[in-house]
């Protein structure tokens, strides 16, 4: 499912991370790899936190809707 679908304060794990390359690449240079945990802190307005590499991040939704996730 896609990062936007997940619960908040669940543990994921990234399986795949779509879109253009250069999507891909800025993405991954946040912490967003394959295999990686990523968990939503939050949601507002569209935009959502997560907690990935130990840092928190802010990407909107179309972004989290390129990062697909399993429970």
């Amino acid at each position: 499912m896609p990062l936007s679908l997940a619960r908040t304060g669940e543990k994921n794990v990234i399986s795949r991370v779509g879109g253009k390359e250069e999507t891909r690449k800025f993405l991954e240079n946040l912490g967003f790899v394959v295999g990686g945990e990523v968990t939503v802190v939050s949601e507002a307005a569209g935009n959502i936190i997560v907690n990935v590499k130990e840092s928190r991040v802010a990407i909107g939704k179309d972004m989290a809707n390129k990062i697909i996730v399993a429970g």
